[in-house]
């Protein structure tokens, strides 16, 4: 993974951010000290399967009005997203930050790992992490709830679950606390009506009508 262009170029970029999407005065927050050298978007339409002829991989059509009949049984999974971050604290160490010294990167890595720890919502609607509750709040799970995040990318903010995370540990200070790792991130965005994902699907709208236009001259008809 390379560094981000203001490291490079002494250009000033935009970092992205993960953060959680809560009331509270403080909330989960990792800002990226390097922007990923690459993001990987998945988006899966899974299509019924028919055993008759001429129609394996959707139903049958013969022109642009019935053309949506093809997809009847089809489903769309979520988009998701996989990230590899970079976390180094090297930097920091030289430039004599004390916090840097003594605990590396641990507070970075912790805070994805609480990302990805259940939350129990006690009566006063605080939050607390769900392994702290009592024994009659873990048998209520239904009170349990994962953190809601936003993944902040440039004009993007989208609201996301952490489904996992893979950390690769690489440099370690002599208190065997992390000061360098890898960091793969997967994200499974929350697509229901929200007003974040409302406004990613108008802007990716209102981008792709402004393509319509030069868009290719229709298939001749059969």
């Amino acid at each position: 993974m390379s560094a981000s262009p203001s490291a490079t170029s002494g250009l000033r970029t935009q970092r992205g951010m993960l953060f959680e999407y809560s009331e509270e005065g403080e909330v989960l927050a990792l800002e990226f000290e390097f922007n990923p050298s690459t993001i990987t978007r998945t988006r899966t339409v899974s299509t019924k399967k028919n055993s008759l002829p001429g129609m394996r991989g959707g139903y049958d059509f013969s022109n642009p009005q019935e053309a949506q009949r093809a997809s009847q049984g089809a489903t769309m999974d979520s988009e998701s997203f996989s990230i590899k971050i970079l976390l180094d604290a090297t930097d920091r160490m030289d430039d004599g930050n004390t916090d840097a010294a003594n605990v590396g990167i641990q507070p970075e890595l912790d805070t994805i790992r609480t990302m990805l720890e259940p939350k129990s919502l006690q009566p006063q609607g605080a939050k607390t992490l769900a392994a702290l509750g009592s024994d009659g709040e873990k048998s209520f799970p239904q009170y349990q709830t994962f953190s809601v995040l936003l993944f902040k990318w440039g004009s993007h903010i989208l609201p996301v679950f952490m489904t996992k995370a893979q950390i690769e540990a690489q440099q370690f200070l002599p208190t065997l606390v992390p000061y360098r790792a890898e960091v793969t991130l997967d994200l499974q965005v929350i697509e229901s009506e929200n007003p974040f994902y409302t406004a990613e699907i108008i802007r990716q709208a209102q981008s792709a009508a402004g393509k319509m236009k030069n868009a290719p001259t229709p298939v001749p008809k059969l």
